[in-house]
């Protein structure tokens, strides 16, 4: 049954529809890419076909639910060409492969369609190609081969030990209503009462009436009818289960719910996981997340000002009153940082679900270009900020694109070249500290330096002969309108791309690093914050102006007396760590009055080759802030990342870090001690 549009239950099934169809559709892409394997092979691996067929077999069934038509009928034709496959009435063919891939793309752009309330696509071709494969064999058969039972191996298991050991089994029905929400009965509170008094087996949503949604509990209970009825609960009845081979187990009809939703129709086919509702699984909508977020955003500052108004008072508070206060106040501090850690916690991803998604842009590359690719994927379950996630997905497209077209060579010339045939293309990603790093890493040709420098001459963007280093190389490649391809073709050559990949990057307080070798390969290096909300920060002094600076940023801070400083080639640079470390005097790059003839701090920055040290009078100290970013293009200004409120009343600028580097490669930011 079609859930109604404007029934209560539909806006908020809705965000769970979408989550559940892309996890489904995210996996069964992978388990696409693995059947490839078995093209015009006499057998093919029955798991991969029964867990293809159970994801889009769920998807059909909730897209139904929903009335998203061309989801279910493409899902449906889909699942009738693996019928087919496991009925052994067809062989997988080249023709039947790209069908399935293209159906599985098709899937996505409409999903993503429907999430935009846009018009879907056009699953015509793809929908009759599919059904000219089906066509010509015998009629299906139901499905046997899956067990009919609506509820999963586990729930069964259960069922059973709890009849064999002679407890009864009850059923119990649950309608929501909003009277009962405001009074606290909802579902989960009608679970945990169940929980209190046996076992619950299974749990199972229906639509019914009008849109109407019930909850059917199985539960294994000792507890007698009495017990049920002195909760005297509204939305609540219950009968004794007799017998768990009746059709209601399994009726013929298609799934009424998510995959909450046990119940199979006549395919035969069970769910792939087991029941949200069932689970300690609660789907969070990101926005209240992000006013979670907020809050403790807020909260941050309060503390920030309790402790500056503690220091302001402490001359009228005795030493006693002072310890505990600061105590106090310490506590205070640990518990809002544990908080945040654990709302941060909630935002975290697997970055698994970016790295999947390249499998197919990878196959689909490899074949226009008549290149043979083994993308090998490591540290795909490191956790990432859900907002980074989907900002990352198109230039991490993007790179494995140039990686493909442009790095990797063909079988033919890799076999001149003493290589195997096979191109390896690499997606890593781990955590290394408050900082997640993701590399895209090829072993292929590498990048002609000498060709873009020399395009970088004919446009402006390289000014002398000198060889470029790695820094200046990723700077000439991200100009914008920058390429070295005479003509554009789908997967690049127009000059815009690498330019929105680090600009994306950077605005996600990210940095890119570029590291080839002519003949052996590329490696791009992403490195990121795991949150954009709140960090520490070190507040820094110029003159009479006060800045902060994440901490990430810095990977050390040194104290230097004005003699230290030396010029090398116009530049103002210290000895450091037996190298040279050149320096930006902040002062400089604002136009600010520093304090003159006096030791200075030197901020060690991490810069994408070297370090660079950034000079400011002082580091007040280290504190947690709120990170406010400058949306209006007219306060944005060059070296600044955004603003934050220490909670003294001040407004203080964050620096941005990246930027400042830059200026100091390109001579913007010298100044001689």
């Amino acid at each position: 049954m079609t859930v109604e549009s404007d029934s209560p239950f539909f806006a908020e099934f809705l965000d769970d529809y979408f989550a559940e169809c892309e996890e489904h559709l995210t996996a069964a892409q992978s388990h696409l890419l693995e059947l490839e394997r078995f093209i015009d092979q006499p057998e093919v691996d029955r798991s991969i076909l029964d867990e293809l067929f159970r994801r889009f077999h769920t998807i059909k069934g909730l897209s139904g639910m929903v009335g998203f038509s061309e989801v279910e009928q493409l899902a449906h034709q889909m699942e009738s060409y693996l019928r087919e496959l496991r009925q052994g009435g067809r062989t997988l063919t080249s023709q039947g492969m790209d069908a399935l891939v293209t159906g599985a793309k098709m899937l996505d752009q409409a999903l993503a369609a429907r999430r935009a309330q846009q018009p879907p696509p056009d699953i015509t071709p793809v929908v009759e190609q599919l059904k000219a494969l089906v066509s010509g064999g015998k009629a299906p058969q139901p499905d046997s081969a899956l067990p009919p039972f609506a509820m999963d191996e586990a729930a069964r298991a259960r069922l059973e030990a709890a009849r064999r050991a002679g407890i009864p089994i009850w059923r119990f029905e649950f309608t929501p209503a909003p009277e009962l929400a405001e009074r606290g009965i909802d579902v989960n509170y009608i679970r945990t009462r169940l929980q209190e008094i046996g076992e619950v087996i299974h749990v199972v949503p229906q639509i019914v009436d009008q849109g109407r949604v019930t909850f059917e509990f199985l539960v294994a209970t000792r507890a007698d009818e009495d017990t049920f009825a002195s909760w005297q609960m509204d939305g609540l009845t219950w009968s004794l289960y007799e017998d768990p081979q009746e059709s209601e187990i399994a009726p013929q009809s298609p799934p009424t719910a998510p995959e909450m939703a046990s119940r199979s129709n006549g395919d035969g086919a069970r769910p792939a996981s087991p029941s949200l509702i069932a689970s300690n699984l609660v789907r969070v909508d990101l926005t209240r997340l992000d006013e979670l977020m907020r809050i403790v955003g807020e909260l941050v500052i309060s503390r920030a000002r309790l402790e500056d108004t503690l220091h302001e008072v402490r001359s009228d508070l005795t030493t006693a009153h002072w310890r505990q206060l600061q105590e106090v106040n310490l506590i205070l501090e640990r518990q809002l940082r544990e908080l945040r850690e654990s709302i941060m916690r909630a935002r975290m991803v697997p970055i698994g679900e970016v790295f999947e998604r390249m499998r197919f842009a990878v196959r689909d590359l490899a074949r226009e270009y008549h290149k043979e690719v083994i993308l090998e994927l490591s540290g795909q379950e490191t956790e990432i900020d859900k907002l980074l996630v989907d900002r990352l997905m198109d230039p991490l497209l993007h790179l494995v694109r140039n990686a493909v077209s442009h790095g990797l060579e063909s079988p033919e010339e890799r076999a001149a070249r003493g290589k195997p045939p096979q191109g390896r293309l690499a997606l890593r990603a781990s955590t290394v500290g408050d900082t997640v790093v993701i590399e895209v890493e090829d072993d292929g040709r590498g990048i002609n330096v000498e060709q873009v420098a020399r395009r970088g001459r004919e446009l402006g963007l390289v000014v002398d002969n000198e060889p470029l280093d790695p820094a200046q190389l990723l700077e000439v490649l991200c100009a914008p309108g920058f390429s070295t391809r005479e003509q554009a073709d789908r997967a690049s050559g127009r000059g815009v791309g690498m330019s929105a990949v680090k600009e994306t990057i950077q605005e996600l307080g990210g940095t890119l690093k570029l590291d080839t070798q002519p003949g052996h390969g590329t490696r791009f290096t992403i490195r990121l914050p795991l949150t954009l909300a709140i960090t520490d920060a070190l507040i820094l002094a110029v003159g009479e102006h006060t800045f902060a600076i994440p901490l990430t940023m810095v990977r050390e801070v040194i104290e230097v007396e004005p003699e230290r400083v030396t010029t090398l080639e116009n530049r103002s640079v210290i000895s450091h760590r037996g190298g040279v470390l050149p320096l930006i005097y902040l002062s400089q790059v604002f136009g600010l009055t520093e304090h003159p003839g006096r030791a200075h701090h030197v901020l060690v920055l991490d810069n994408e080759t070297a370090p660079v040290g950034l000079v400011v009078d002082r580091v007040v100290g280290l504190r947690e802030i709120v990170v406010r970013t400058l949306n209006d293009p007219l306060v944005r200004i060059p070296g600044i990342a955004g603003a934050t409120d220490l909670g003294d009343g001040r407004v203080v600028l964050i620096l941005d870090a990246i930027a400042l580097t830059r200026m100091q490669r390109e001579g913007e930011a010298n100044h001689v001690g």
